[in-house]
């Protein structure tokens, strides 16, 4: 039986390829799971159909991403963190913490999506990538600051 993948299906294909199984896995696997569709004109139809829908929604997902990109660009934040001796930080400033404030500021950014090769442990200002979307980042201006007793 010819199908077309709605998904990757390992060791068989991608999605949006026309392959050949046996009768009885397409009928009690594939098909039961939404994975394919049957390789009948209409399927490809309904492919196509969803393949562009898919391709409006990317695309509007991804200029979403580059309007906050911009937006975030122009912004700065300060991260004000406890310090002892020397100007010695106490703790560190993770992106959990640059997340918040950037919360604060009312961008909603989730914590995974701010890119820390380490958390910051000095103060200074540092430019910190935001992946907000595949091939979309922007770079937010963090200062660590001492807070104020």
């Amino acid at each position: 039986m010819e199908v077309i993948l709605l998904e990757d299906v390992p060791n068989l294909g991608r999605r949006g390829e026309k392959v050949g199984v046996k009768d009885g896995y397409a009928r009690n696997y594939l098909l039961p799971r939404k994975l394919a569709l049957p390789a009948t004109p209409s399927g490809l139809k309904m492919l196509k159909e969803e393949e562009r829908r898919r391709a409006v929604r990317e695309m509007k997902m991804h200029r979403e991403a580059e309007e906050l990109a911009k937006a975030l660009s122009k912004t700065s934040c300060e991260v004000e963190v406890q310090v002892g001796e020397d100007d010695r930080v106490f703790g560190a400033v993770t992106s959990a913490d640059i997340a918040e404030v950037l919360a604060k500021q009312g961008f909603d950014i989730d914590k995974r999506k701010v890119i820390l090769d380490e958390p910051l442990k000095a103060l200074g200002v540092y430019t910190i990538p935001v992946r907000l979307y595949k091939d979309v980042e922007a770079k937010v201006k963090v200062w660590v600051i001492k807070k104020q007793t």
